[in-house]
């Protein structure tokens, strides 16, 4: 067993039960976990294996990323200025070409920017596997890296043919996703305190697949301790006419009609819900991956955070896929969340006496601390984790730490931990993820980020030439 002694941290918030914000703070890790947190004179009789100083650092737990499509780093910056359908049409040809190559690779390099951003844990949801991809590619990517990984299996089932949206290019045969859903829950699925990895089943969308498969997936998935359910939901408002014409009910409405709401359930989006099926959601424990930087690039519109928190609703953050964001940093999607919900009209209390009305009035928005807490506790929360999210004993020993002393930071010594969200984005100086330093000194202690990146260049001229 080996001890690390983590002092002289200028701010450490721990996001625990008591929200402690630890001034001179030090953490005490043995192995994976954390054994205790406190003041650094606190410590001064330890006997670590290792000591690292942090003095003139920030340090917080690890961002959990609950919604991404790695593999579409591969198309970034394409179709920039259509709405979503427009979005979808262009691109399924052009990822009906993937193989499972292109997945590792994207994979890798995405997980590399996730890392670099702050975030150590982070759900991947891969719903388009055409020729020989498979989810496997992914998992041994975050096996490299050491980034703590929930992999989603997704999928379509229902080609246009069929009445769906997807060509049928992009489509599986239904069969054919359940029995491998299996094998990689067999294979992959680790439902231990501090595990690094973990299988969640995501048919796609309500327009992609069919009933049977989201009431087969959620079965399957309801056998096996852990295995969560992940899909997109009340996304578009092509979505919401889709499933009047099909389903004859909204969307919300479908998911509870196929068994899709509970507390192992979350949904990517989630923008266009009535206030009465918000309470839904937090009646049953169902929770929402807001995505605030993919919401805003698609236009499709600003999901009511503020009241589904006031409600109670799990809610965490997700960087969405590189196509339709097109970065993925954490810091950058806790920043927009914060500003976005500080411009949504339904967040204004126009009737308030004194009030200008419209957009007048006082606004009841999110603050930093509550956007770093979604990008925490709350990604935990969504994953079914009660071993991440803050800093207390008996957590894993997932943190980060951001260098104060620099320009985007200067001025911001009355409160270095919002200036992470308002002033950022920022990259980590450090992060150790299950008690491994994965970045030290703003480095990569063994990730070749030029190779993967010479690796994704020609995967891209590959792909395309095709």
């Amino acid at each position: 067993m080996t001890t690390l002694l983590v002092r002289n941290i200028d701010l450490l918030a721990t996001f625990d039960d008591g929200r402690r914000e630890i001034a001179d703070g030090a953490m005490l890790v043995r192995d994976n976990a954390i054994e205790a947190v406190g003041t650094t004179a606190e410590f001064a009789a330890s006997g670590a294996d290792e000591v690292l100083d942090l003095s003139g650092h920030v340090v917080m737990p690890g961002m959990v990323n609950t919604h991404h499509h790695m593999y579409q780093n591969l198309t970034r910056v394409m179709v920039q200025d259509d709405e979503l359908l427009v979005w979808l049409k262009t691109l399924y040809p052009i990822w009906a070409r993937l193989d499972d190559d292109a997945i590792r690779i994207s994979a890798r390099v995405a997980m590399a920017e996730l890392i670099h951003s702050g975030c150590t844990t982070s759900s991947d949801h891969l719903y388009i596997l055409p020729n020989n991809c498979t989810l496997d590619a992914t998992i041994m990517a975050a096996r490299e890296l050491g980034l703590r990984f929930h992999a989603a299996r997704g999928a379509m089932s229902r080609g246009e043919s069929q009445g769906g949206l997807p060509p049928d290019s992009c489509v599986e045969n239904e069969d054919a996703i359940l029995k491998d859903a299996e094998r990689l829950i067999g294979a992959y699925h680790d439902n231990s305190r501090h595990s690094m990895s973990r299988i969640i089943l995501a048919p796609c969308s309500p327009f992609s697949v069919t009933p049977d498969l989201m009431r087969n997936a959620a079965a399957l998935a309801r056998r096996h301790p852990g295995v969560n359910l992940h899909s997109h939901l009340a996304e578009e408002l092509f979505e919401e006419k889709y499933c009047h014409e099909i389903y004859g009910m909204r969307p919300v409405e479908f998911a509870e009609s196929v068994g899709w709401l509970g507390n192992d359930v979350w949904f990517a989006h989630s923008i266009f819900m009535t206030s009465a099926e918000i309470d839904r959601f937090a009646a049953t424990g169902t929770g929402v991956a807001h995505c605030p930087s993919a919401n805003m690039r698609c236009g499709q519109g600003i999901a009511k955070v503020r009241e589904m928190l006031d409600k109670g609703v799990k809610v965490g953050l997700g960087v969405d896929g590189s196509a339709s964001n097109d970065t993925s940093n954490m810091f950058m999607e806790a920043r927009l969340a914060l500003m976005l919900q500080r411009v949504a009209p339904h967040h204004y209390l126009s009737e308030k006496p004194g009030g200008r009305g419209g957009f007048g009035g006082t606004p009841s928005a999110l603050s930093a601390r509550e956007a770093l807490e979604m990008a925490t506790r709350g990604g935990a929360a969504l994953l079914g984790r009660d071993d991440i999210g803050y800093l207390a004993p008996g957590m894993s020993a997932d943190f980060i730490a951001v260098k104060r002393d620099q320009i985007g930071l200067s001025g911001t010594q009355r409160d270095p931990l919002a200036a992470l969200v308002l002033c950022g984005p920022f990259k980590v100086d450090y992060s150790y993820i299950n008690g491994r330093e994965i970045i030290g000194k703003g480095l990569f202690r063994a990730f070749d980020v030029e190779a993967a990146l010479a690796e994704h260049a020609a995967t891209m001229d590959r792909v395309y030439e095709q």
